[in-house]
């Protein structure tokens, strides 16, 4: 039975570590903002903190999400793909 809620209990968190990865980037920011500020009103965390978790939470890793380093969006002034021709033009 304990092995049954420990398994349950990972494969929840599996699934809201997937579902909060893969969400758009304003829902994101928003649940972040939102999580954050519910933590402040149940006394969880002082003013500065829940800033600075609600930031924390907003941010992904990696690429994949187009929202946080962009990278992979065209520059106002720049052709789209000058990072791919300036690469191979060091070669």
């Amino acid at each position: 039975m304990t092995q049954q809620i420990i398994v349950g209990f990972i494969v929840a968190f599996a699934a809201a570590y997937a579902a909060w990865r893969w969400m758009p980037g304003t829902w994101r920011r928003a649940a972040a903002a939102r999580l954050a500020a519910g933590s402040r009103r149940a006394g969880l965390v002082d003013a500065k903190r829940a800033d600075e978790l609600a930031a924390s939470l907003a941010k992904t890793s990696g690429c994949g999400s187009c929202d946080s380093c962009g990278s992979c969006g065209s520059k106002a002034g720049s052709a789209p793909g000058a990072h791919r021709k300036a690469a191979t033009s060091a070669r």
